[in-house]
């Protein structure tokens, strides 16, 4: 089981530095994670969000390929309904290449209006789409209709789905599921099932709500700001172009209410104990290969991340089975 880390380089105004240094600092903090023996670095694709959220992760996944020697270099997600797939097989075999083999390819179907209206693509029939395409990569990589191939021979292919379709997609399609859910895992299963695979090839990972810290509270005065812009954005933004109005915005005491009933983007600010507590419960008796946490939460302090990074890669390895 890996112990990651994932990027989207969100740089709100309110903490704004300037593009290219935003994007250096970033490439900085993956070649610390390699050195400290991450066992995954993750980025992850939006559009048109304010503070700039990455757009091309495997653009930027190449970048970090040739700056590292070690770690999974993964996308959780890419959108392959906005993209043509021979495009995707071939960026994606340039980074396997480049990192020599270290790619992990996420792949989801997204759930904002405004990136699929920018790429002229139809948001209804999404989820036919993202199957579609994701068929069609790993055709193109069997039956070598790209040059160059990547390294690995696939390399490995994650659905990136929370829901019961999106479950049973990856498994027909025969790739991992990039969420953690014993509803899902059963789903998974079927899926897998009906795809004509063998069950015990099951496979799971997930981005965890978790952020790592030797003084929680300390750490929360100082997240929290940037925790309530991270949650508000992705809840405006799931509800732009459609005729859905949201609820209020939330505040740092909403945030902190352990009683909310919606925990959707919410997250916890653990000591690596408490968290390797809690990973063991969420993950016991599933086939888990992946564990990725947040590196940093719209543009957080330097300092916070810097300790984020050392916890996850060095104490909680530690901890867990």
């Amino acid at each position: 089981m890996d112990v990651g880390l994932l990027f989207d380089l969100r740089n709100p105004d309110q903490w704004h530095r300037p593009w290219a240094d935003h994007y250096a600092r970033t490439l900085e903090f993956c070649e610390e994670a390699d050195r400290r023996g991450a066992g995954g670095l993750w980025f992850t694709e939006h559009h048109r969000f304010e503070d700039g959220y990455l757009p091309q992760p495997l653009t930027f996944a190449a970048a970090v390929a040739a700056r590292t020697r070690h770690t999974r270099i993964g996308t959780s997600v890419v959108l392959p309904a906005l993209h043509h797939p021979v495009d995707i097989a071939e960026q994606a075999a340039i980074v396997d290449l480049l990192s020599g083999g270290r790619l992990e390819l996420g792949l989801g179907a997204g759930y904002r209006v405004p990136e699929y209206a920018l790429f002229d693509a139809d948001f209804g029939h999404r989820f036919a789409r993202t199957e579609e395409r994701m068929r069609e990569i790993l055709r193109l990589w069997r039956e070598r209709e790209i040059t160059p191939l990547p390294i690995q021979d696939p390399p490995p292919v994650w659905g990136g789905f929370y829901g019961p379709r999106g479950a049973r997609l990856a498994g027909r399609l025969g790739v991992g599921l990039l969420h953690i859910s014993r509803e899902r895992f059963g789903q998974y299963r079927e899926g897998l099932v009906e795809g004509g695979h063998d069950p015990e090839t099951a496979r799971v990972s997930d981005l965890l709500p978790i952020l790592l810290s030797r003084d929680p509270e300390a750490a929360w005065h100082r997240i929290g700001p940037h925790l309530v812009h991270q949650v508000n954005s992705y809840r405006q933004g799931a509800l732009q172009g459609t005729a859905f109005e949201g609820p209020p915005p939330l505040t740092l005491e909403d945030l902190r209410d352990p009683d909310a009933e919606d925990r959707r983007g919410l997250l916890d600010i653990l000591t690596p104990e408490d968290a390797a507590v809690r990973i063991k419960e969420l993950t016991a008796g599933l086939p888990v290969k992946h564990l990725i946490f947040w590196a940093s939460i719209a543009g957080m302090p330097d300092d916070l991340v810097a300790e984020n990074l050392e916890l996850v890669t060095e104490q909680l390895p530690r901890l867990l089975p």
